[in-house]
């Protein structure tokens, strides 16, 4: 049994689905370089629906990316390798079992990771990756240190420090991290993503979380 990472249990009555794919015809009217429109399309759902948190992102390929130039390349970057939880700035974020901590970096740049931690399990080849974080996060930080289960290790960022998003916690699960330090991918090509399956691990269940669509 893992303990939630966040300070509200992933109950439904806590969060929301957030669907960025081409689905969503509503993404049509947001700017995603202008952080102002970005961010209050996000908050003013979860104000909407009176919940704490957006959530949303496993393997979903992404229309957000098309606008913001850190996944371009000779292959457009859109399929979403983690969860993301949306919720205010600031917010805690706790261990889900007893770890190590195995790296971390400030990922710095429009569209990356900014602040990121990278924590090992004590009990199994499993990695943790939580992105978007304040840089407070990863001050006076050593690698091997341990960090208990449910204990609060990290919190949210704002933007622009996170990486310059809507304040949100982007969570992947990993088996291997192919000798990267503090980083890995959180968004992959089409013809990547047969490779990275063999790696990510379903992050719902992690969670405590239903499969989503």
């Amino acid at each position: 049994m893992y303990a939630s990472i966040t300070p509200f249990d992933l109950v439904p009555s806590n969060y929301i689905t957030l669907d960025f794919s081409k689905e969503n015809k509503e993404l049509e009217h947001v700017n995603f370089e202008d952080m102002e429109s970005f961010n209050a399309y996000v908050f003013d759902k979860l104000k909407a629906k009176n919940v704490k948190m957006g959530i949303g992102g496993w393997l979903e390929n992404r229309v957000v990316y098309n606008q913001i130039s850190h996944f371009q390349g000779t292959e457009q970057r859109s399929h979403h390798l983690g969860v993301d939880i949306w919720m205010k700035a600031y917010s805690p974020i706790f261990c889900p079992e007893n770890c190590t901590i195995h790296s971390y970096k400030n990922n710095e740049g429009n569209g990356d990771y900014g602040p990121t931690i990278v924590l090992k399990s004590m009990a199994a080849n499993v990695f943790y990756l939580f992105g978007h974080l304040s840089l407070e996060s990863i001050k006076g930080l050593q690698n091997r240190k341990v960090i208990k289960k449910g204990e609060h290790f990290a919190e949210v960022g704002p933007y622009p420090e996170n990486g310059n998003w809507p304040p949100h916690l982007h969570f992947q699960v990993m088996n291997s991290m192919e000798g990267k330090l503090g980083d890995f991918p959180g968004v992959c090509a089409a013809s990547e993503l047969d490779h990275y399956k063999t790696i990510y691990l379903n992050p719902h269940p992690f969670l405590g979380l239903p499969e989503m669509d």
